[in-house]
């Protein structure tokens, strides 16, 4: 990752690196920082922004800056949840298929294509529908989906730098298959992983907080963004700015670690097996 990290910041990388830092500080002490109960009724619906309540109250008189501080670390927990299951499962399956090749590579895609012959929409909406929107099913459900994705990176990454000279001199060698993994095919297959994890965390983000808004995401009591949306959006018909917080929220984190991630991408200058 030489390439990478001997690059200078550029505006729009600083930019894409305040907003991660901000939402990670709210993600991490938001309850602690809420002024709040998360369902504390204060005063009347839809009260507008006051001294007390920098952000006005929501359709059940509930502070909408407490309520989005708590629901930061659901909103982006949940997703960083999912995408860590997703790539836990599908680099190293993605990896495996690649470097042993013949039946278990023609198996294990066959597979991966079939579940991705699905839409994740369709595939998200049966199962939480059967199993219910409980946070260890809503994780498991999206992480499992994602993996599918993150397997075909992983595989097309590792037949590339399997086939490598340097990885043909380790097979002559007789080294095995986990070596070759640990020394060869992840060090170099790192810096395309570390980006496609900033872009899957955008779309694990923004699909819960869509499955929120559906009523199928994070359920009540708990607060999360997108359903603060759900919950607020006839606040609109009466000119009202309460549904608008919670969904600037997830554009401005989603565009921050877009910024980071175009930055990485710009400056990825290293070729495989630069870093041995």
């Amino acid at each position: 990752m030489t390439g990478m990290t001997n690059r200078k910041l550029t505006l729009t990388s600083w930019i894409g690196l305040a907003l991660i830092a901000f939402n990670l500080v709210i993600f991490l002490a938001g309850p602690m920082l809420a002024p709040y109960g998360q369902e504390e009724t204060l005063g009347i619906p839809f009260a507008g922004p006051s001294a007390d309540h920098l952000l006005g109250l929501d359709q059940n008189g509930r502070d909408m800056l407490s309520r989005m501080l708590y629901g930061a670390q659901l909103s982006i927990g949940v997703s960083l949840l999912a995408v860590g299951l997703s790539f836990s499962i599908g680099v190293p399956l993605g990896v495996l298929a690649a470097i042993r090749g013949g039946v278990t590579d023609v198996v294990m895609s066959r597979g991966v294509d079939a579940i991705m012959s699905v839409p994740v929409l369709i595939s998200a909406l049966v199962v939480l529908q059967a199993l219910g929107s409980s946070l260890p099913v809503l994780i498991i459900t999206i992480g499992l989906l994602d993996s599918t994705r993150v397997f075909r990176l992983s595989r097309v990454l590792a037949q590339g730098i399997n086939a490598m000279e340097y990885a043909e001199v380790a097979r002559l060698r007789g080294e095995g298959i986990f070596w070759m993994i640990r020394k060869e095919i992840l060090p170099n297959a790192m810096p395309p992983l570390v980006a496609e994890f900033g872009l899957r965390f955008c779309f694990t983000f923004l699909f819960v907080a869509g499955l929120s808004y559906l009523g199928l995401g994070v359920q009540p009591p708990f607060a999360d963004w997108g359903g603060m949306v759900r919950d607020n959006q006839q606040g609109i018909l009466y000119g009202l700015y309460a549904p608008l917080f919670p969904a600037a929220a997830i554009a401005l984190l989603t565009i921050g670690v877009n910024l980071v991630v175009d930055w990485l991408l710009a400056g990825r200058t290293t070729v495989q097996g630069e870093n041995r």
